[in-house]
């Protein structure tokens, strides 16, 4: 873990403060899957993988425990929380609801012309990068796309709801791409995104960003078959149905 940890806490902004840049790189660090699901961590751990005290590790973990993704267990020890479907369906429904919205009142009030080439900009480099070697990029510059259509139409308190609500949803579209979901169709479904909202097309911008979010309740079914390890409950029913299945 060291390794991996201390590379992405390397190549974080030393800009802000401690406690802020190691919140970001350990959530970061468990939607990646570098902390996966179900793994026991220590502060003792922790802090010696990024060359921190304590004190700033105990308060992530405490920030990361509200948003779902690890928890304490008193005098047991602290874990990575392994993926909840219902979390997922749940987050999905609130991001699908707030960038529907987004989509359709940037069609309603248009956006900037320097949003608009931005944004295809961005579809630009997503397709530099669609290669798996690269996914890592892709899936931040994915971030960078609807963060910028948020921000470029105005909604900052949407755009900061969606991050907080969409911690779960954000592991399984990591574990969906490229293999669960084609990387070309969601480069194709940006392309749409942008191309309603340039011709002021509403319902059509909502049509399509609507069916962009749901793109992941076509893959989470593969994805709880494949990983089962990384959901909960999902090892003992893959136990259960191959019991099952040798009988």
């Amino acid at each position: 873990m060291n390794t991996s940890l201390r590379t992405m806490w390397e190549e974080t902004s030393h800009d802000g403060n401690v406690r802020q840049r190691l919140y970001k790189v350990l959530r970061q660090s468990i939607i990646r899957m570098v902390l996966e699901p179900g793994r026991a961590l220590s502060e003792k751990e922790v802090a010696d993988a990024v060359d921190v005290s304590r004190q700033p590790v105990r308060e992530a973990f405490i920030r990361l425990s509200e948003s779902g993704l690890l928890e304490i267990r008193p005098q047991r020890g602290t874990y990575v929380v392994r993926i909840s479907q219902e979390a997922v369906l749940e987050a999905r429904f609130v991001r699908e609801a707030i960038e529907v919205a987004v989509a359709k009142s940037a069609a309603k009030q248009g956006l900037d012309d320097a949003v608009i080439s931005e944004l295809r900009e961005l579809i630009e480099r997503q397709k530099r990068c669609a290669g798996p070697e690269d996914f890592d990029r892709f899936f931040q510059l994915d971030e960078d796309f609807h963060r910028t259509l948020s921000l470029g139409a105005g909604h900052t308190s949407a755009w900061r709801v969606t991050e907080e609500v969409k911690a779960q949803l954000d592991r399984v579209r990591y574990l969906s791409v490229p293999d669960t979901t084609p990387l070309p169709k969601l480069i194709d479904q940006h392309t749409q995104i942008v191309d309603t909202i340039a011709e002021g097309d509403v319902e059509r911008a909502a049509l399509v960003m609507r069916s962009h979010q749901r793109e992941i309740l076509h893959s989470l079914p593969d994805l709880v078959q494949r990983f089962p390890e990384m959901f909960e409950g999902g090892l003992e029913r893959h136990v259960q149905a191959k019991a099952k299945d040798q009988s």
